[in-house]
């Protein structure tokens, strides 16, 4: 072969290579092409490839199938050029096929915690619905009967869901879910539970009902619609309906609602407490009818922690009623769920995965005795001890419900105003301390002056938390017996083992011999270390050391010279005046009627310096509230080192 050949041969080759590798994929930037060109997915070689696809990986199909939805492509006559191509058009499509194109009517998306959602169109308005639920069962079973007049197998719809929840959760966008009440761009949305699924929202310049609330509600069931706000109301038409003994109570509880109003804890617990017929039950269910309306309004406490967290997920407000005693697990799981927490639990059928809940819940608890007795779940508590209400005072329920709900609009207009004015004053809302619940007192001292003077709110909250710390100290035998200890002496030291025998025999024989109280010196040092928070806020101070070369632990125990008290002495001033539909005194429901009050200026000023300035300066960051708790065992060998002063026996004031 002559040079010229082989040159006319070597070129032939190239040419050949470079055609070989302009045959691309052809589904290869179909994505992109169908944007521009919404034909390009009918094209005879992308719709062989397609179907060369559906029938290789059915889950990559789906996904470039939603792609091309997004694209502009009609993806129905899609499928039927495919099925032409195919060739079998003959033969009717499988139910899961036309299970899953009906789901193509619905806005798939997840929760950040993975969960799959959808939004639906039902009757003109949106829909939310968790798509492993019975309402999207129900819905897609619908569609199906719609379109084919006939019911799909059980089988059937489960593989359905699963690629629906699968494309949900991977081509879907991510959105946050809430119950009852939720937060946006710094505004606030509290779902009405109504059939439009309308929401009310409420920002800085007002509160107005919307019919397309950008926030996602999910309706749990036993879910109640809640009364359609008016505004022109006052909260004073609140008081009538609850039993409290004095206006500082009342600021407590309006306190506590406009916390529940808010989309972010902590929320304090409420805890009621009196004898029989001091109405605490219709206390709490009125309270749980104004805010969260519930078909089983009342509940008794959960049995573990996974059914407490799964009715904090289906319910915004919690009320657990005739509680006779709280367990050590549930006083801490109820911490957690002031504060925020979360628990997990495996998931069934499975070794590894897990179920996670993760919920921060308005709680209120009612019982005849003092329930809560352990300073953590305490220090996020707002207590109220209601007064049996005489017989000539009492009033038929149905006439009490029949009051309330003619009320219920206007006084949730008068709450929602007050949040109003929350949102609007928080930025520039400071306290010169912060107690425990430092978010609760700065969005009450917020919003507090929509319907009180300024202080009011901090007044009651300190006389509150002075009555908390002797409470629980008197129901603690440790405290008690350590604050009996130091009544005639202004510093101890010593070992645990030191401790537990001068404990022992402050409290007596009876005391010490109980199943509550420690048996060895390093179960008292933890009940010391939960202990210490309150036993500080009434001068007594508890410190852990290392001494010695042997680095023995020693426990110190100190007693401030002067404790000052810091209890309220001032009244409250009354809310503003009611508004024209007000009603004239349930006094079945209440001790002392709605009376007028004078309204003072401002509160008294020893009681403002007392409880903190709450009006006046500036505070950025949380106090830590108090040392962690843990058990440090004492040396029992080592003797005391008591260096205590005699000053003869003196009383105990409380000091926050």
């Amino acid at each position: 072969m002559n040079a010229e050949g082989q040159s006319r041969g070597e070129a032939s080759v190239a040419a050949a290579i470079e055609a070989a590798e302009e045959v691309l994929d052809p589904l290869e930037g179909l994505i992109e092409r169908t944007a521009t060109d919404p034909g390009a997915p009918f094209a005879p070689d992308v719709l062989e490839a397609l179907i060369a696809l559906k029938k290789e990986d059915r889950a990559a199909f789906e996904t470039l199938r939603s792609h091309l939805k997004r694209s502009g492509c009609r993806v129905s006559a899609l499928d039927k050029a495919m099925a032409e191509a195919s060739g079998d058009t003959g033969q009717a499509p499988k139910q899961a096929d036309i299970l899953i194109d009906l789901a193509d009517a619905a806005d798939l998306f997840r929760s950040p915690d993975g969960t799959a959602f959808a939004d639906l169109n039902i009757n003109g308005h949106r829909e939310t619905s968790p798509i492993r639920t019975k309402g999207f069962r129900r819905w897609l079973a619908r569609q199906f009967f719609q379109t084919t007049g006939g019911a799909p197998s059980s089988e059937t719809l489960q593989s359905a869901l699963n690629v629906i929840e699968a494309k949900a959760h991977f081509d879907g966008p991510e959105r946050s879910v809430f119950v009852r009440i939720g937060g946006r761009d710094g505004n606030l949305y509290l779902d009405l539970g109504d059939e439009h699924w309308r929401a009310v929202e409420i920002d800085t310049e007002g509160w107005r009902v919307v019919s397309d609330p950008p926030t996602r509600f999910r309706r749990a069931s036993g879910m109640q619609p809640l009364a359609m706000p008016v505004p022109g109301g006052s909260i004073v038409a609140l008081r009538p309906f609850l039993n409290v003994r004095s206006e500082t109570d009342f600021v407590l509880v309006v306190a506590w609602i406009l916390a529940v109003l808010r989309d972010r804890g902590p929320y304090p617990v409420l805890v009621l407490s009196g004898e029989q017929g001091s109405a605490k039950s219709t206390f709490a269910a009125i309270l749980r009818a104004l805010l969260d309306p519930n078909t089983a309004p009342l509940r008794a406490l959960p049995r573990e922690d996974r059914d407490l967290f799964i009715a904090a997920s289906n319910g915004h407000v919690l009320a657990f009623d005739n509680v006779s005693g709280l367990p050590s697990w549930i006083s801490d799981t109820l911490c957690r769920l002031a504060t925020g927490g979360g628990f997990a639990v495996r998931q069934l059928y499975t070794d590894q995965d897990e179920v996670l809940f993760d919920a921060a819940r308005p709680v209120i608890l009612n019982g005849i005795e003092d329930i809560v007795t352990r300073p953590d779940l305490a220090d996020r508590a707002l207590f109220l001890t209601l007064e049996p209400i005489p017989e000539d005072r009492r009033r038929p329920e149905a006439e009490l419900w029949s009051a309330f709900e003619a009320e219920r609009p206007r006084i949730l207009g008068a709450l929602l105003g007050a949040v109003v004015e929350g949102l609007r004053r928080l930025p520039h809302t400071r306290l010169d301390r912060l107690p425990r619940m430092a978010d609760f007192a700065m969005w009450a001292t917020a919003c507090e002056t929509a319907i009180w003077t300024a202080g009011t709110f901090w007044t009651a909250y300190c006389g509150n938390r002075d009555e908390a710390v002797e409470g629980v100290i008197d129901a603690d035998p440790i405290a008690t017996a350590v604050r009996a200890v130091m009544a005639t002496q202004t510093e101890w030291t010593g070992t645990a083992s030191d401790l537990l025998g001068a404990l022992a025999e402050a409290a007596g024989e009876r005391a010490a011999k109980s199943k509550t109280w420690p048996d060895s010196p390093r179960a008292l040092s933890g009940r010391l270390r939960r202990a210490a928070t309150f036993l500080r806020k009434i001068g007594i101070d508890i410190s852990f050391d290392r001494e010695g070369r042997a680095r023995t632990r020693i426990i110190r125990i100190t007693m401030a010279t002067s404790p000052e008290p810091e209890r309220s002495v001032t009244e409250p001033s009354s809310p503003s005046a009611p508004s024209e539909h007000a009603p004239e005194g349930h006094a079945g429901m209440s001790l002392a009627p709605a009376g007028s009050r004078t309204v003072t200026g401002t509160a008294d000023a020893k009681a403002i310096d007392r409880c903190a300035e709450a009006t006046a300066t500036v505070r950025g960051d949380e106090q830590n509230s108090g040392r962690a708790d843990g058990a440090d065992e004492a040396d029992a060998n080592t003797t005391a080192q008591s260096g205590s002063r005699k000053t003869g026996t003196r009383g105990w004031s409380a000091r926050l």
